[in-house]
């Protein structure tokens, strides 16, 4: 942070030439801090957004990603990374011993203290199938540690309907629904035919040859003829949960405002 420009912010409020609001704004936007000399780390992307900064793993390496979280945690009460595989993370666990990693959603985060509760939401995470389940995870551990509740529910794929259709009444008490799906990502268009919430979908790269990478099931969730389902890219379980945390949180600010 730029200490003048703080201490100039800090002098206009103790002589009232701007409101402690705009002062609140005005930091939103004034904090960011340089990592050596490859990143610029964003405190107050929080302020912001309602989301921390969350460092992608790959193309970085060890010693940078341990020298972004040492940084970031100063000020964050959760700091994550995000597509670290087993062997970096052990690395990473070498330098930072309190570090958690999630293997299968192959997330590194480290905790200081109790993380916020996000309201009394809930996120459902459905998978097509067993295959699905790395950006499932991601998805799932991405909103627990933003502090939002998580209920899952694995491998209730089109293949075999009759699993999806036993959970009618978990479905049926959704607040807003993750759904991830490879091959012809037909699941989300299903869900969104038997909800009255938000669904998600979340297209991965599980498929045979011509679901080229991802792209089919993509393509199936972006001309899904149920209505109220939103798609985020491939493999993309991170962005899926955020997503689902601002619908969330919309919705509990929204009915604050009426109370």
């Amino acid at each position: 942070m730029n200490p003048d420009a703080l201490q100039n912010l800090l002098n206009a409020i103790a002589t009232g030439k701007i409101t402690p609001d705009t002062a609140l704004e005005k930091l939103k936007h004034l904090n960011f801090e340089p990592v050596a000399d490859f990143a610029k780390v964003d405190h107050h992307r929080h302020l912001r957004t309602g989301f921390p900064e969350v460092i992608w793993g790959p193309g970085k390496t060890p010693e940078q990603i341990v020298q972004i979280i040492n940084t970031l945690s100063r000020n964050a009460p959760v700091v994550m990374a995000t597509r670290i595989e087993t062997a970096i993370a052990e690395q990473l666990e070498a330098e930072i011993p309190s570090l958690i990693y999630y293997p299968t959603a192959r997330i590194c985060a480290l905790k200081r203290g109790q993380i916020p509760s996000q309201g009394s939401g809930v996120i459902s995470i459905l998978t097509a199938g067993t295959a699905d389940l790395p950006v499932a995870e991601e998805a799932a551990i991405t909103a627990q540690l933003f502090g939002f509740k998580t209920q899952r529910l694995w491998d209730v794929g089109v293949a075999g309907i009759h699993r999806l259709l036993s959970h009618r009444d978990l479905l049926a008490q959704a607040d807003v629904i993750i759904v991830v799906a490879g091959m012809e990502g037909a699941l989300p268009s299903v869900v969104a035919g038997m909800v009255d919430c938000a669904v998600i979908g979340v297209p991965t790269s599980v498929g045979y040859g011509t679901s080229f990478g991802g792209v089919a099931p993509l393509l199936t969730m972006l001309n899904s003829c149920a209505t109220g389902i939103g798609v985020v890219n491939i493999d993309n379980g991170f962005g899926a949960a955020v997503l689902a945390g601002q619908i969330l949180r919309t919705a509990e600010r929204i009915n604050r405002k009426k109370e």
